[in-house]
């Protein structure tokens, strides 16, 4: 047999054993992406989102007072800070797998508890340990899986896994509102079925743990110029989206006087953009780089956040609401992302920075919902003052991210 022979027969060969096990990562590349949506919408966009509609009912039915109401939807915010301070200690715990399987429960069973108005209290306190769920899926989820895939497809992977956060949001105008018509204790039961469904999909999807890397005790205590106002820029970036997330259906349906059902319409626009939104972000940086991605996504939130200043016309508040209810979990995967190329040796650094950035996020979404809440008091109802100053925040974060490397140069 000649050399030419051989090597006839043992390429097709190898070329089958390569094509296969490309196929098999691929799958198993997916089997986590799909994992780590089940968890984003059971944690986040569902234990978070879904309760805004409810709220009506949960007034009409006489379950609590409209005073009490609003303490119950701060209550997930309290605890979505709560666990995303808690989630490095629950991964050293128990172990970062069994961590988001836990959550995934308790998440299922708040559902299910919620379905009965036992007390005022117990209602809170389900509410709050729905937040912690969401607090410790968002800062786990992503490092558990991403150190799994390939650096050229950790954008995209990371846009599927919080996709599941704009599905929450769909679901909320959507699927809610079918289950009212069955009743308010139904609704409650459908959720948490729901729930408990994704929470079974996931369970067997997810990758195992990686060990624990050994890096400088010298790298793990210090961070880079640039991952200390990451921390600043992503809160600045939570402040930019409370006014569409809180105010935008109030602002269409009394400000501009175009009624509820109106005002809606533009939240279920919002919804649609969360659920795009993550996946062209995740993309975008896959291609570009998430330093450049990073800024492009700054610059574009500015704008559509600034937008309703400039026009209330039905073309802009379109645009703005698609755009800024795609920058909502999009944001997510290129922080995520930049923090990989910030922090690119250390699995745990990763998760610490991670972690970091998430507190930040939601003590600066706490303290601008309550600020702008308090603005809008001052100001007799001015909308717009609002938008500007979400708008200023996400432009204020542009600008640290260009002037860092001009400081780190001149020091």
């Amino acid at each position: 047999m000649t050399d030419a022979d051989a090597k006839q027969q043992v390429h097709p060969r190898s070329h089958q054993r390569s094509g296969s096990t490309s196929q098999s990562s691929s799958q198993q590349t997916w089997r986590y992406a799909v994992a780590g949506l089940s968890a984003s919408l059971v944690g986040l966009g569902l234990a978070r989102f879904s309760y805004t509609p409810l709220i009506p009912a949960l007034i009409a039915a006489k379950w609590f007072d409209p005073s009490d109401v609003v303490y119950l939807g701060a209550a997930n915010l309290a605890g979505y800070l709560a666990g995303a301070l808690a989630a490095r200690t629950v991964a050293a715990r128990i172990g970062a797998v069994r961590g988001l399987r836990a959550m995934m429960l308790l998440a299922t069973l708040s559902f299910f508890a919620s379905s009965t108005p036992v007390s005022f209290t117990w209602f809170f306190a389900w509410r709050f340990l729905s937040g912690l769920t969401g607090g410790i899926i968002i800062v786990l989820a992503a490092s558990v899986i991403l150190p799994h895939i390939s650096a050229a497809r950790r954008g995209i992977v990371g846009g599927v896994i919080f996709a599941g956060v704009g599905l929450g949001v769909a679901a909320s105008g959507t699927l809610v509102p079918l289950l009212l018509q069955q009743g308010l204790q139904q609704s409650w039961y459908g959720l948490g079925v729901l729930a408990g469904t994704l929470t079974l999909v996931s369970w067997w999807n997810w990758p195992a743990e990686a060990k624990a890397d050994t890096v400088s005790s010298q790298r793990a205590k210090h961070a880079s110029p640039a991952a200390r106002g990451l921390l600043v820029q992503y809160g600045l970036n939570a402040v930019a989206l409370v006014p569409h997330m809180i105010f935008i259906v109030d602002f269409v349906a009394r400000g501009l006087g175009q009624g509820i059902a109106a005002g809606s319409h533009y939240w279920v626009l919002y919804g649609l953009g969360a659920i795009v939104g993550p996946l062209v972000t995740g993309h975008l940086g896959d291609r570009a780089g998430f330093g450049p991605a990073l800024r492009a996504a700054f610059l574009i939130e500015a704008a559509a956040v600034l937008l309703p200043t400039v026009s209330t016309a039905p073309l802009s508040l379109i645009v703005s609401s698609v755009v800024v209810g795609g920058f909502t979990p999009g944001i997510v995967p290129l922080v995520l992302g930049r923090i990989h190329e910030l922090v690119p040796h250390s699995i745990e650094q990763q998760r610490t920075t991670w972690s970091h950035v998430t507190t930040s996020f939601a003590l600066f979404q706490a303290a601008a919902a309550y600020g702008f809440s308090w603005i809008y008091a001052q100001t007799a109802g001015d909308y717009l003052i609002l938008f500007a100053l979400g708008g200023g925040a996400v432009v204020l974060a542009l600008a640290i991210d260009l002037a860092l490397p001009l400081a780190t140069r001149k020091a």
